[in-house]
């Protein structure tokens, strides 16, 4: 494996630039100057140089699939579901890579090398959502870390069969126990289906990872649920993501603050997806209108780590999206209100560390021994990469450059 050298980098934390020295594909060496000779060396000409982007959610099975589906016509999360039904039950392993790796290249050539894509499991389309991203991660496996979680949209109670087919997920190399509790007709069906979800994961020894309470509805309240549970059970801190958590949004002050210490007190993770929630909730709300996202800054206050994903591609909950991990911190940036100094850094936090705190990829960073998933970014400093979604100059896995980007402008003023 080359030896290789990043001559003139910005690091974040650090006032000078720095050279960095890869060897079998670690980083071995950060000094102000090396002189080592190498089989590689990239100028980063004063670009910051940070680990490789994560994406903590996205659903690979349900890309690009607005191109067969056509729109949803009200824009609303439950057209968006029925959509796909009909689609779902045609789906093939094939159809689902092609989909997917179009995503996962492109995801690929904007730094992000990190990934957790939920995969619907359920009576429509049985295993086959499964077996198409288990394919997809065997086929980029030299490229990006893909963890699955089994994501039981449909419902556990309301899809008689779905717990069988959860157990088979699990067993068929799904790493994560999905959920959607909020998704079944009752409180005491939501408890259930929160119960079983904390069973399976204990038998395989798995984490959990839940859509939790995706609307702007402030009477869904299984996030209060799934962090009893957790407590209960004494599951380890940070073993338990919940996502999206649209509706502790619309909670009053002090209900929120409740759940919140208990979010904590559970260690639970939270991961917010502005993107897709920005679209869905509030829509039929007339001024102000409701953000959609949850409370980012209140649980950031309360020492909760939360994190956010890209969510949806192209697909009936969301026409837009480009796998581009800066794009979507412009966009939570925005929805945040987070445009203090200390909170831009933290934006950036959010697609890197903080999201490997949910993915728990070894040997993540930027410090000698950590492994070689960099990214070399054209601008010198979080703000302006948040600002700017520059092109990745050099993007770097175990040592070896996988991607470039270049763009040439010409300006005849």
């Amino acid at each position: 494996m080359k030896r290789l050298h990043i001559r003139n980098a910005r690091l974040r934390g650090r006032e000078a630039q720095a050279d960095i020295l890869v060897e079998q594909g670690r980083i071995t060496q950060i000094a102000d100057q090396l002189t080592q000779p190498c089989d590689q060396v990239l100028d980063a000409e004063g670009g910051l140089v940070v680990p490789a982007f994560l994406d903590p959610h996205i659903h690979l099975d349900k890309v690009n699939v607005s191109d067969v589906t056509g729109p949803n016509r009200s824009g609303t999360l439950k057209e968006a579901i029925a959509l796909l039904w009909e689609k779902k039950r045609s789906y093939t392993v094939e159809d689902i890579v092609a989909r997917g790796e179009d995503v996962v290249r492109r995801a690929v050539a904007n730094g992000t090398l990190g990934m957790r894509s939920h995969v619907d499991v359920d009576t429509i389309g049985g295993l086959t959502p499964l077996e198409g991203v288990l394919e997809l991660r065997e086929r980029y496996r030299s490229a990006i870390d893909l963890q699955i979680v089994a994501f039981p949209q449909e419902g556990i109670q309301k899809d008689p069969g779905c717990a069988e087919l959860m157990r088979q997920a699990m067993e068929r190399g799904a790493d994560v126990v999905g959920g959607m509790p909020a998704n079944e007709a009752s409180p005491a069906d939501s408890l259930a289906h929160v119960k079983y979800c904390f069973d399976l994961a204990e038998q395989f020894n798995a984490e959990i990872d839940m859509h939790i309470d995706e609307t702007d509805d402030p009477f869904y309240r299984t996030l209060e649920m799934v962090a009893d549970e957790a407590m209960a059970r004494n599951f380890a801190p940070g073993r338990v993501t919940a996502g999206h958590t649209c509706a502790l949004a619309a909670y009053d002050d002090h209900y929120a603050s409740y759940v919140i210490d208990k979010v904590k007190e559970a260690g639970i993770q939270v991961i917010t997806n502005p993107a897709t929630n920005l679209m869905l909730q509030g829509r039929e709300d007339r001024q102000p209108i409701r953000r959609g996202i949850t409370r980012v800054k209140q649980l950031l206050e309360a020492g909760v780590n939360v994190s956010f994903g890209q969510d949806c591609i192209k697909d009936t909950f969301y026409p837009y999206g480009s796998a581009d991990m800066l794009q979507v911190a412009n966009l939570l940036a925005h929805a945040a209100q987070m445009s203090l100094p200390g909170e831009i850094e933290r934006v950036l936090d959010m697609i890197t560390t903080g999201a490997n705190q949910i993915l728990k990829l070894p040997g993540y960073g930027v410090e000698p021994g950590c492994r070689a998933d960099l990214v070399i970014l054209s601008v010198s400093s979080a703000a302006e990469a948040i600002r700017l979604a520059p092109p990745r100059r050099w993007v770097i896995r175990n040592g070896e450059v996988i991607a470039w980007n270049k763009v040439e402008q010409a300006l005849f003023l």
